[in-house]
């Protein structure tokens, strides 16, 4: 299995949050034709955590508003569909949960995960 980093990045860009949306079914339920407003989501969010390959491949992406005391709201959560089923998903929530420890994570599932999350 391919080693996975993790981490919270502050400068994604908007190409490669939109190239990482069309690799996972998130794309489908994302503006991803209005490079503008991508870009605004990723201006505004304020807790980018981010899964990549030992070549620097971005695999995984959540992207959240946080205000790191009572709630995280994890908007957006992106997993390259070659690399699903690895707990990539699952790390990027541990991830994003550690980056903000008193805060709870609220997650509203997509119709094609919604068995996903309880796991």
């Amino acid at each position: 299995m391919t080693q996975i980093a993790y981490q919270v990045e502050t400068n994604l860009t908007t190409d490669a949050f939109i190239d990482i949306l069309e690799r996972s079914t998130l794309a489908e339920r994302r503006p991803v034709k209005d490079k503008e407003r991508i870009a605004k989501m990723l201006q505004h969010a304020n807790l980018v955590v981010t899964a990549r390959t030992p070549d620097g491949k971005l695999v995984g992406v959540s992207r959240s508003l946080s205000d790191y005391s009572l709630c995280t709201y994890l908007s957006d959560m992106a997993v390259d569909k070659d690399y699903q089923g690895l707990g990539i998903g699952k790390e990027l929530i541990r991830k994003t949960q550690e980056a903000a420890p008193q805060a709870m994570v609220i997650l509203l599932a997509a119709p094609k995960s919604i068995n996903y999350y309880p796991k």
